[in-house]
C-alpha cells in the first residue's frame, strides 16, 4: 500500500515537471525605434520646442499685424503708403531734412495739388530710393517728385537707423532688398520668428504692435508725412564745430552715386518730373563743408542727364536766421513754414509738374568715370 502511494506521488511529480518544462518563457517583444521616439522623454522635448516655434511665429505675426494697423505717427505714414492710400500729385522724398522741412499743407494750399511727404528719418539715398519704389508700387503716379538734397546724398548706409521702422514691411521686395544690401543677415529678420523684434529692435517696437492689435496708436505728430519740430536752437552745433575745427568733407561714393541716379531715372522713365531741392542749412554749416562745390557738381551732372532741375536754397535768407533752426541742418516748425511758403510760391510760378521731358537721359551712355568714382 505504501509503495503504491509513493509511486503515485512520483508519477504526479514527473508529470508536473514535464508540463512546466513544456511552457516556454515569455520574452518581452522587441520595441521598434518609432515607439521609442513616441513614448519617451524625447517626444516631450520635441513637442516643447514645436510649441515654442508655433508661439514665436504667432507672436511675430501678431506684432507685425498690430504695427500695420497703426494710423498715427511714422507707422501711420508708412501704412498709408503700403496700403496705397496716399495717391498724391506732389510727393516729397528724402532724409530727415525732408521730413521736417516740407509742409505739404502749405504746398497743397498754394498749388492746389494734393501733396504728401514720404521722407525717412536717418536715411541715406539707398533707403530713400527703396521707400520711393514702394510708394510707386502701391500708389498712383504723381505729377511731380520733389527730392531733397543733402551734403551726404552720395554716402551709402553703413548701419540701418532705427530698424524697427522697417520691420513690418519685410514682405515689400524693395524694402527687403535694400536692407539686405546693408546687412546680409537681414534674412534672419524675415525668416526666423520673433528675431526681428527680440534681437534687432532695441526700441521695443513690438510693444507698439501689441497696442496696435487693440486699436491703440502713438500720439499723432505727423501731418501728411511732415513732422513739425517745435524745438529751438540746441547746443549741438557748437559741440560739432569744436570737434571738427578743420571742417568736414562728405564722401562721394560710387554706389551712392548710382543710387542717386537710379532714384532720378526711376521717375523719369515713368514720365514723372523730378525737382531736386537743396533746402536751407544754417550758414555756418555751409562754411564747414570743405567739398560743397564738388558735391554740387555731381548734383548738376546727374540731374542734367535726366532733365531734373535743381533749386538751391543754401544761400536763402533763411540760412542766416538761427531762430529758424534747431540745429545746423534742420529747420524748426517756424523755419519749415517760411521755407515751404517760399518753395510753394516758386512752384506755382514755374509749375515744374508741366515739364515736357520724355524720361530719357540727355546724354546717352554710361556716366563719366570721374562721377562714378567720386573723383
Amino acid at each position: 500500500m505504501h509503495k503504491d502511494l509513493t509511486k503515485s506521488v512520483e508519477k504526479l511529480r514527473d508529470a508536473a515537471t514535464e508540463e512546466t518544462a513544456s511552457i516556454k518563457p515569455q520574452t518581452p517583444a522587441a520595441r521598434s525605434p518609432i515607439s521609442a521616439l513616441t513614448s519617451g522623454p524625447l517626444l516631450r522635448i520635441l513637442a516643447f520646442f514645436f510649441l515654442l516655434a508655433v508661439l514665436a511665429f504667432g507672436l511675430d505675426q501678431v506684432f507685425t499685424f498690430g504695427l500695420r494697423r497703426i494710423k498715427s505717427s511714422d507707422f501711420g505714414v508708412s501704412n498709408k503708403i503700403m496700403a496705397g492710400q496716399v495717391n498724391a500729385q506732389i510727393v516729397i522724398s528724402g532724409s530727415s531734412r525732408a521730413v521736417c522741412h516740407y509742409d505739404p499743407r502749405i504746398l497743397e494750399q498754394v498749388t492746389g495739388l494734393k501733396t504728401f511727404n514720404i521722407g525717412r528719418n536717418g536715411s541715406q539715398t539707398d533707403m530713400q530710393l527703396a521707400v520711393l519704389k514702394a510708394y510707386l508700387r502701391h500708389n498712383t503716379k504723381p505729377r511731380l517728385v520733389i527730392h531733397n538734397l543733402d551734403a551726404f546724398s552720395f554716402v551709402t548706409t553703413r548701419e540701418v537707423y532705427n530698424p524697427g521702422q522697417y520691420l513690418p514691411y519685410l514682405d515689400e521686395p524693395d524694402i527687403y532688398q535694400a536692407l539686405l544690401k546693408v546687412n546680409p543677415s537681414v534674412w534672419k529678420w524675415k525668416y526666423i520668428p520673433l528675431y526681428r523684434y527680440v534681437v534687432e529692435d532695441m526700441r521695443f517696437t513690438w510693444i507698439l504692435g501689441a497696442k496696435g492689435i487693440l486699436g491703440l496708436g502713438p500720439r499723432e505728430d505727423y501731418l501728411q508725412g511732415f513732422r513739425p519740430e517745435r524745438q529751438r536752437w540746441t547746443g549741438d552745433f557748437e559741440r560739432f564745430k569744436s570737434l571738427n575745427p578743420d571742417g568736414i568733407r562728405f564722401e562721394i561714393e560710387p554706389q551712392g552715386t548710382r543710387d542717386f541716379e537710379e532714384l532720378i531715372s526711376l521717375c523719369r522713365r515713368q514720365g514723372i518730373p523730378v525737382l531736386l531741392v537743396y533746402s536751407p542749412v544754417y550758414y555756418e554749416m555751409r562754411g564747414m563743408e570743405r567739398n560743397h562745390g564738388e558735391v554740387f557738381s555731381r548734383f548738376h551732372e546727374l540731374g542734367g542727364r535726366w532733365d531734373a532741375e535743381i533749386w538751391d536754397y543754401s544761400d536763402s535768407p533763411i540760412c542766416g536766421r538761427r531762430e529758424l533752426f534747431y540745429n545746423s541742418q534742420h529747420l524748426n516748425e517756424e523755419g519749415a513754414g517760411a521755407f515751404s511758403a517760399a518753395l510753394a510760391a516758386r512752384l506755382i510760378t514755374e509749375r515744374p509738374w508741366e515739364s515736357e521731358g520724355h524720361g530719357v537721359p540727355r546724354t546717352r551712355g554710361p556716366i563719366d568715370a570721374s562721377v562714378v568714382q567720386g573723383q
